[in-house]
């Protein structure tokens, strides 16, 4: 039995959501490991976003949703969810991705066991439909500083931190438009705290066409300001890092039907 005063906090920006909310919160509602609050902020949604979620947190008192005044981006959004979470683990969940029912469970578990306060499990990517697309990524057993920077693979719908173990001044995101969720692993990688991997997919991570993501450009100019922005990477290592980013993110992107 786990012991129920480890509540896990959920961390979930939304804007515009209203497509896929509705399926996020069920999966959490499914999961095996029921000590939990989710916390929903909304950053200025225009679409019913608002009124879905509240409709059902009425039966479901976990649930609580905090609007933002402003649209200030999902690091902020993330940052404000973090402050005021009351539980001993934080876990983020994007409004349109998915979690397996028994991923809390199985996550909580192996930290404890490993006494680790800093873990990612491995999960598999699905469209904007919910197809899976029959692509899966696994996690190393281990990812320190330098190995993130080289190998990409930590993925906000896998992250757990145990704040006993990890200070939550870590988890305050750079307020970033862009690459803001590995910035912060980033923060916490860099103060010590190795990320471990659970080989097991127990996350569905949702591609839309339409996400910051998909934007190639733009993502690749993230990432590149990443490492010399807000890293402070050496140049020749920046283009080390870019080129093994450039090839993984070219191998995450092919897809088998």
């Amino acid at each position: 039995m786990l012991n129920l005063k480890d509540k896990v906090s959920i961390i979930t920006p939304a804007w515009n959501s209203e497509k896929y909310i509705v399926e996020t919160i069920k999966s959490v509602q499914k999961q095996t490991y029921t000590n939990w609050e989710m916390i929903i902020v909304d950053d200025c949604s225009t679409d019913k976003t608002v009124d879905i979620v509240k409709d059902i947190a009425k039966y479901d008192s976990r649930i609580k949703i905090l609007m933002q005044p402003e649209n200030y981006g999902a690091a902020k959004a993330r940052t404000r969810g973090m402050e005021e979470s009351t539980g001993r683990f934080i876990a983020y969940l994007d409004a349109d991705d998915i979690w397996k029912e028994k991923k809390l469970e199985k996550q909580i578990s192996f930290m404890k066991e490993k006494k680790c306060g800093f873990s990612c499990t491995s999960y598999e990517v699905i469209d904007d439909n919910g197809n899976n697309l029959n692509k899966k990524v696994h996690m190393l057993p281990e990812v320190d500083y330098v190995g993130f920077l080289t190998n990409n693979l930590l993925q906000t719908v896998g992250i757990m931190v145990d704040t006993v173990i990890v200070d939550k001044k870590y988890l305050v995101m750079p307020n970033l438009r862009r690459r803001q969720d590995a910035a912060t692993w980033l923060q916490i990688l860099k103060a010590g705290f190795m990320c471990y991997g659970i080989d097991e997919i127990l996350a569905e991570y949702r591609r839309a066409n339409n996400s910051l993501s998909s934007n190639k450009f733009k993502a690749v100019k993230g990432v590149w300001s990443l490492y010399r922005d807000v890293e402070h990477l050496s140049l020749p290592f920046s283009i080390y890092c870019f080129t093994r980013y450039a090839f993984l993110a070219v191998w995450k992107r092919l897809y088998f039907h």
